[in-house]
């Protein structure tokens, strides 16, 4: 099993902690990486796009000019799509780009995920982060103790409304818990930040 420095929220030691090798130490699997954060991506779209069809387009009942004698090339309507104005051709239509992705890929992006940010360099697992109530000065005192000021994401075992709320105006940094954890947020991060609680919890569910 790797083993791990263990921080405290002032940035210093807190000990070591092993990480199960399962979980942590595989050789990620780029393809179900790839394969996951493209589901997750289309997953997000809204697919509210839409334009009108040349059946659509107010206008073009009749003939804009006679078929012969006026040197142009004829035309049977000012709807059609070479004119401006006209219609869309295969316009876009409101649809649903979701799609499925079966689990054991999912599984298997994760700890992908996981083991890349480890092997890396780019996990920190806290001892414990708790704060009194919610201020964003705290939570930026915290990432400056443990050197994660730019792009980070906060991974607790349960929702942490005072964490949250610390951290929900610092620019770049996000917040979640291990319930809802994706494999794109964990790449879309630099630091990867984990209490040990959450690192029990992930070990606990997907060993």
């Amino acid at each position: 099993m790797a083993k791990v420095e263990m921080l405290k929220m002032d940035g210093t030691s807190a000990g070591e902690i092993e990480l199960n090798d399962e979980i942590f130490g595989i050789e990620a699997n780029e393809y179900a990486v790839y394969e996951v954060i493209k589901n997750y991506l289309a997953n997000q779209r809204q697919g509210t796009q839409s334009a009108k069809t040349r059946a659509e387009v107010r206008g073009g009942g009749r003939k804009p000019f006679r078929q012969k004698g006026t040197g142009r090339s004829r035309q049977g309507s000012t709807v059609a799509p070479n004119h401006v104005g006209g219609g869309i051709v295969f316009a876009p239509k409101p649809r649903d780009y979701s799609y499925s992705v079966p689990k054991k890929v999912k599984r298997l992006a994760l700890k992908s995920a996981l083991s890349a940010k480890v092997s890396d360099g780019e996990i920190i697992i806290i001892d414990e982060l708790h704060f009194e109530e919610p201020k964003t000065k705290q939570m930026v005192e915290f990432l400056s103790n443990v050197k994660a000021e730019k792009k980070a994401l906060i991974v607790t075992a349960v929702k942490d409304d005072v964490v949250i709320r610390s951290a929900a105006n610092i620019p770049g940094i996000g917040t979640t818990q291990v319930g809802t954890l994706n494999v794109y947020e964990i790449l879309n991060h630099t630091s990867f930040i984990l209490t040990k609680a959450a690192v029990e919890k992930i070990e606990e569910v997907y060993s």
